[in-house]
Formats: structure tokens, C-alpha cells, sequence
């Protein structure tokens, strides 16, 4: 099981809104066939896996235990129900880490799998597997997208100096942000940032594809030249003057009642945006710290001191990780 969860990881960037899975053929505690979803629309962990058990091996597949992460579908989607593939291949045993909420699985599958006389196995890696697909569970359990906030910091707790772009983090740590905006469908920052940074926010340092932009702005004072509103990838511009869609730009309108980060995120789920990576600057930051509506921090500490300026968001939670990239802390920690 935790060969398939290193699997499933290898999708990441690629198969959201669907889950991440992973999948291992095991005989006699030798692994035949291994496989993980690579990406949205094409085939499931369990096709793979068993695609890939070499010719020489595949009289084994009936006698040999499928392990994997998540419950295997039972209805009809992009792919077909991957329960069939395992009863067509006689398989007798799954082993599965966690059941799949998503209301046509349900425990759907494993019912199907018990009827056919197959031994069923769950809850193994459960907590490890649940973690891994924190944001597909976020998305089916509470109807709202994962929300990662990220920030950088400097060693007296700044983020920066007002109406001055201050870069705190080092190479490899833009690294690292760029493949959290790989994972993520949108990334959201405020009109101040905008103005004074006029980020791209594209992955032009990790390889995937670029999030989606949210940009809160409500009295509509970025300029048209922001390099956001050249960029290839839709902008939804979230303000309180104008609804209406221009090219791939999406002006949402909120009254100043409406205007609050529940309703915001609500709105934009029903957008098809399952994740947000909120980048600030500091106001925004906070008022998702406030209204509890956050999954996950990413904190980059760095060694410069400011001396003034920009306090950093105050943030409690549960540390997951904390790592380092040459002179730059990464703290990573969640709500839950």
C-alpha cells in the first residue's frame, strides 16, 4: 500500500478534480503490476496497473492481491466501472486504504466485490491515504475547493514593505511555489499585490500546467496592462461594479453584502474551481485566516531581516512538515 500511495502521488499535477489513486498487483509478495490515474479522462490506477504485469506473469493476475488507495468505481464516467476489470481478471482479494464518498461509489464498489465472492480488505494506510487526497475529499464532503494559503517571510516577520516589491525567497523555494500552483486550479491574490507586484503567476519554474486566476479587486483599479490580464489562462475578476465576460476574462459581481470569503469560494466551486492557492498580499491572507476558511499554509521563512513593514498573517495550526531549501524554512500546516 505504500508503493501505491507513492504512486498515486506521480498524478498530482494532473487529474484533479479526480482523486489521486494508485494500484499494485501483488503475488507472493512480489509485485507483478503497478499503475497510478496519470491524468483526468483517461484511465483509472487499476487499468494501468494491470496493463502493465508482463506477458510471462499474467497467469498469476487471478491468484494475486490488488492493492489500492482508493475504492474502485462501480458506475459508468469518462472510463468504465474498474469493479468489472478486477471481476473479469478473476482477482480474489483487494485491498483497499479508503472508501470513495463520491456519491456514485459510496461504497458501491466493495459491495459489488463482496457480492462476487471476493475478499475485501480496508482502512490499511487509511490516515495516509485520506491526507493524499485531502483535496478531493474537501471538494466531496464539504461542496467548497481546498484552499492552501502560501506566503514568504522574513526572519522578523515581514512579508514586505508597503508600495515596494520585496523578493524574500531564494530559487528554490520559487520553485517549490510554482509546483504548488501546479497542483492547484486557481490562484488568488488581491489588488494590492497586483499593483505592486505584477506577478505573472504562471509555472514557469516547475512543469504543469498554469492555475487559473483569481484576482479580488472591487472597485476594478488594476490596470488593463497587468501582465495578468495578458496571460494565456482564465482571470476571474471578483469585484462589486460588473458582471459580464470579456475574451477569458470573467468579471463576477458581489454586492457589498455578499462580499465575504464563504460566498466567494462558494461561487467559484460552482465554477468548476475545486483548489485555490491564496498568495496574498497580507490583508487577504488574513481575512481567510479570520473566516476560517483555509485547508493548508505553506510558510517560507527567510533569512533577510526587514526591520519594518508588512507584518506577516498570524496563523494557528497543526505542522505537518517543515523542510528547507538551502537558507529558506518551509512550515507546512494545516487546520485539520
Amino acid at each position: 500500500m505504500e508503493r501505491a500511495i507513492q504512486l498515486a502521488q506521480l498524478g498530482e499535477a494532473y487529474v484533479a478534480p479526480n482523486p489521486l489513486v494508485g494500484a499494485v498487483l501483488v503475488y507472493e509478495d512480489r509485485i507483478i503490476g503497478e499503475g497510478y490515474h496519470k491524468k483526468y479522462g483517461e484511465a483509472h490506477a487499476e487499468v494501468n496497473c494491470i496493463e502493465s504485469v508482463l506477458d510471462k506473469d499474467k497467469h498469476l493476475i487471478p491468484v494475486s492481491t490488488l492493492y489500492v488507495t482508493l475504492e474502485p468505481c462501480a458506475h459508468h464516467g469518462k472510463t468504465p466501472p474498474c469493479v468489472d476489470l478486477i471481476l473479469r481478471h478473476n482477482i480474489k482479494k483487494v485491498v483497499i486504504a479508503i472508501e470513495d464518498p463520491f456519491h456514485l461509489v459510496g461504497g458501491a464498489g466493495i459491495k459489488k466485490l463482496q457480492n462476487n465472492n471476493i475478499e475485501v480488505v480496508t482502512g490499511i494506510l487509511e490516515n495516509e491515504a485520506r491526507f493524499q487526497n485531502r483535496k478531493f475529499l474537501t471538494n466531496i464532503l464539504k461542496n467548497r475547493p481546498y484552499i492552501t494559503l502560501k506566503w514568504a517571510q522574513s526572519q522578523d516577520a515581514y512579508i514586505g514593505k508597503k508600495d515596494e516589491r520585496i523578493l524574500l525567497s531564494n530559487l528554490l523555494s520559487h520553485q517549490h511555489a510554482h509546483a504548488l500552483r501546479a497542483t492547484h486550479d486557481a490562484i488568488l491574490i488581491g489588488k494590492n499585490t497586483a499593483i505592486i507586484d505584477n506577478p505573472s503567476l504562471n509555472t514557469r519554474f516547475f512543469p504543469g500546467a498554469s492555475p487559473k486566476i483569481i484576482l479580488l479587486d472591487p472597485t476594478l483599479q488594476v490596470p488593463p496592462s497587468s501582465k495578468l490580464f495578458s496571460a494565456e489562462q482564465a482571470i476571474y475578476v471578483i469585484n462589486n461594479l460588473k458582471e459580464s465576460t470579456e475574451g477569458h476574462i470573467h468579471f463576477l459581481r458581489f454586492s457589498q453584502d455578499e462580499f465575504d470569503i464563504n460566498s466567494l469560494t462558494k461561487r467559484l466551486f460552482d465554477k468548476g474551481i475545486h483548489s485555490i492557492l491564496v498568495e496574498g498580499g497580507s490583508f487577504t491572507l488574513q481575512r481567510f485566516i479570520q473566516s476560517n476558511s483555509w485547508d493548508e499554509a505553506f510558510i517560507y521563512k527567510c533569512p533577510q531581516i526587514l526591520g519594518s513593514g508588512i507584518a506577516a498573517p498570524h496563523i494557528e495550526g497543526r505542522t505537518i512538515k517543515i523542510s528547507h531549501l538551502h537558507d529558506n524554512q518551509i512550515q507546512q500546516i494545516c487546520s485539520f
